[in-house]
């Protein structure tokens, strides 16, 4: 059964939909909050040399992975208000929000896909936007993991 089209005055981008754009924008700081000092030691009765887990698993180490638990559930909770806004908005059967459990992308596209159907020619900014925020952050993250591999070379 085929969507009504929504009046051309209705937005469709919701604060919601902005926030889960820019959310990555966080995590861009918590790349140097994690020091790692790699420390090795010798294990085995051949003398194997590895990294010592405790210079890995710092507590900057668990910071990030509590903020990224965090910034995943907000994720999630922002995809829901966002459905129930755009359906506030007019927008018969929205994108279902718990594809957000999979990943915020997933949602983001899915939006962007059954909106296009009803309000046909708007743009997308927001998921541009997305896009853009992970790309820098992969670039971010390729240039700090290699900082991080050369520190581990003897």
């Amino acid at each position: 059964m085929p969507r009504p089209r929504i009046a051309d005055s209705v937005r469709t981008d919701t604060v919601f939909v902005w926030l889960m754009a820019l959310l990555p924008l966080i995590t861009l700081p918590l790349l140097f909050v994690y020091q790692p000092h790699f420390r090795f030691e010798v294990i085995g009765p051949s003398h194997v040399r590895t990294v010592d887990p405790r210079s890995v698993y710092t507590g900057g180490y668990f910071l990030v992975q509590g903020v990224s638990v965090l910034l995943y559930g907000v994720d999630v909770l922002l995809a829901y208000f966002d459905h129930r806004e755009l359906k506030r908005r007019g927008v018969v059967r929205p994108f279902p929000w718990p594809w957000a459990f999979l990943s915020v992308i997933v949602y983001v596209i899915g939006r962007y896909v059954v909106v296009r159907k009803v309000a046909p020619g708007r743009p997308m900014w927001p998921l541009w936007t997305y896009i853009a925020v992970v790309v820098i952050g992969g670039v971010f993250g390729v240039i700090r993991a290699v900082a991080q591999f050369q520190q581990m070379l003897p």
